[in-house]
């Protein structure tokens, strides 16, 4: 699969067409290194990523604008096995996930 940039920005367009952030708490499954992450995580009032690839979460961590640094979350997690026992979301995203 060639890797295309999405110079365009239709995936956010997109997102944004059908979901309102604005004070949610949202789950990004598969959030890896936050290319989706950081397209809407400034609207909400809580987002956590999670992924399995320890080096993109690494990457995810560090990109992370400094701005949402109390709001915007990674963990290394599955999707089955939420690390999360009392943790409530209002959305939950799966991009390139599945």
């Amino acid at each position: 699969m060639t890797l295309q940039k999405d110079t365009e920005r239709n995936e956010p367009k997109s997102l944004h067409r059908f979901v309102d952030f604005a004070g949610k708490r949202v789950l990004e499954v598969g959030c890896g290194e936050g290319r989706l992450t950081w397209q809407y995580a400034k609207e909400t009032r809580l987002t956590v990523g999670i992924d399995l690839d320890q080096d993109a979460l690494r990457v995810a961590t560090i990109a992370r604008p400094s701005d949402l640094r109390d709001k915007a979350h990674f963990s290394r997690a599955m999707s089955e096995q939420l690390p999360f026992s009392k943790e409530n979301f209002d959305i939950a995203i799966l991009a390139w996930s599945l």
